[in-house]
């Protein structure tokens, strides 16, 4: 068939939605996983970084939770690594820093300001659904 007829006909294509498991593998695998940035990383300022299990199963739970797919990993990683991007450099008795399930969970929870104006802790997905 000629190449501009084909360009021309509708694709529709069904996509299945990912699941926790390859949300791990997309963390994990590839050749410049988030992972293995994140190592290189902190390599450079010789601080040895791991990621429990259970830390990278909750980055995936999370990213599913508010529908961001494989590109919100990217930026619930960096939420809980942001921290220590900016206080290894400066300490140099930090040698290792392993990531643990707690670490994410703390690390996406917010102060609001309730209505009395005192401060309580929420985490991002809460404060989405106070908003809408």
């Amino acid at each position: 068939m000629i190449p501009e007829f084909i360009g021309r006909v509708p694709i529709n294509v069904s996509l299945n939605e990912l699941t926790e498991d390859d949300m791990i593998r997309i963390l994990r695998e590839p050749k410049n996983s988030l992972t293995k940035q994140y190592q290189a990383l902190f390599k450079m300022d010789g601080v040895k970084l791991e990621f429990e299990e259970d830390a990278l199963r909750e980055i995936a739970k999370k990213s599913i939770e508010r529908k961001t797919g494989a590109r919100g990993l990217r930026a619930i990683v960096e939420s809980v690594m942001m921290d220590h991007m900016y206080h290894v450099p400066s300490d140099e008795s930090i040698v290792e820093i392993t990531v643990t399930k707690e670490m994410v969970d703390s690390n996406l929870l917010l102060i609001d300001k309730n209505s009395e104006g005192e401060d309580s802790v929420v985490s991002i997905e809460d404060k989405k659904e106070k908003s809408a």
